[in-house]
């Protein structure tokens, strides 16, 4: 999944080597033993196939103003999804369901995604409504 362009076109970045995919693994069960809440992988029921990564990250991104640390709104939310599943509603039901498992634990979460990635900014927004403006949407360009 992460050596696949189209996976990138709206988060920036390139395709990914099989190394740094194996470093990503790593982050994701140490978020998990670290703060109690990490990734989920994907996949379809239908075929079994591995169709995207979605989850809750403190990632710590060096960027103003900060989304994490000392007075954080809480952690980052993200969805990434294969080119062949994006656009099936694939995100909309895995990122209910993390929320829907994030309630009783997590107050808050927050998400940053490009203004020029209507899809998925249209997610969040339909996402806040059904949380009840638990999630802050953070628009800046990758």
């Amino acid at each position: 999944m992460w050596a696949d362009a189209r996976v990138y076109a709206m988060i920036g970045g390139s395709p990914r080597s099989r190394e740094e995919v194996w470093i990503r693994l790593l982050r994701s069960i140490g978020q998990w033993t670290a703060f109690g809440y990490g990734s989920w992988i994907v996949r379809e029921t239908a075929t079994g196939r591995l169709i995207g990564e979605m989850g809750l990250i403190d990632a710590r991104r060096a960027i103003l103003p900060p989304i994490d640390g000392p007075g954080a709104i809480g952690p980052e939310m993200g969805w990434t999804l294969t080119g062949d599943a994006q656009g099936q509603g694939y995100a909309s039901e895995a990122m209910a369901a993390v929320l829907a498992w994030a309630d009783p634990r997590i107050a808050a979460t927050t998400c940053i995604i490009d203004p020029g990635n209507a899809p998925s900014l249209s997610l969040a927004e339909r996402l806040a409504t059904a949380c009840a403006s638990r999630v802050v949407i953070v628009t800046r360009r990758s």
